[in-house]
């Protein structure tokens, strides 16, 4: 699993079929099938970034939300949120991490940690982050923690727009694939935590770091928090 998260990473456009190749060319010492693959990579989470039918697929019954972002011009602090969830690797174990994004200023406004992917961190995280502002829009994908009714409730008690990717185009949600990225190979990747604790306690000097320190070159080089304050808008407080 540490070995295909890491090709995942780096590539996450490949399928199973070339994941299966690569870590056969690694020469191991064991053998490894696809279907070993396929498995370990629905346990992940993740799936290859190009459209096929059924990604992401929403609970049986759930309601869909059309993709609200193509074409827009997104120009100002809170206009739109977007949420993600990723695989997180530890010395005993996996966990997965939610985190909730500004997507004009990258601006990280929550996350949270946990060892199972149900949908009660996803909604934890979403009202830590409605404690510091509200977005016109949140986008995500049509995963389950999504398309919950406990999470989709919180957004309309708010009144905000619900934006979900076209299913197979994990590109929708572009600029939070990208934090993973920047995420595993500045934090992750390095440090090998030990646990849940652990982890948690990095990433809170990571997230720290990214969003008061990191410099973002799109942005004229200026960090997550300043663009995030950058513009006036108007921040419901709960």
């Amino acid at each position: 699993m540490r070995l295909i998260d890491e090709e995942y990473t780096r590539h996450p456009f490949l399928g199973t079929r070339k994941i299966r190749n690569y870590l056969r060319r690694l020469k191991l010492g064991y053998k490894i099938s696809r279907k070993r693959v396929q498995r370990l990579m629905r346990l992940m989470g993740i799936e290859a970034i190009y459209p096929k039918p059924n990604l992401s697929r929403p609970r049986a019954g759930s309601q869909k939300y059309p993709y609200l972002l193509r074409g827009l011009a997104i120009n100002r602090p809170d206009m739109v949120w977007c949420t993600d969830i990723t695989y997180i690797r530890t010395a005993k174990g996996f966990v997965y991490l939610v985190a909730v994004m500004d997507w004009y200023s990258r601006y990280v406004i929550s996350w949270e940690l946990s060892n199972t992917l149900d949908s009660d961190f996803c909604v934890s995280a979403l009202r830590r982050a409605l404690l510091k502002g509200c977005p016109s829009i949140f986008n995500s994908d049509q995963g389950v923690q999504f398309t919950s009714e406990d999470f989709t409730d919180v957004l309309k008690g708010r009144d905000i727009r619900i934006s979900m990717d076209g299913r197979g185009r994990a590109m929708d949600n572009i600029f939070i694939e990208r934090l993973w990225r920047s995420v595993k190979y500045e934090d992750i990747y390095l440090h090998e935590y030990n646990g849940m604790q652990e982890a948690y306690e990095g990433l809170k000097k990571y997230f720290e770091y990214y969003n008061n320190e990191r410099q973002h070159q799109s942005m004229g080089y200026k960090t997550p928090k300043e663009v995030y304050g950058e513009v006036p808008s108007e921040r419901l407080v709960a």
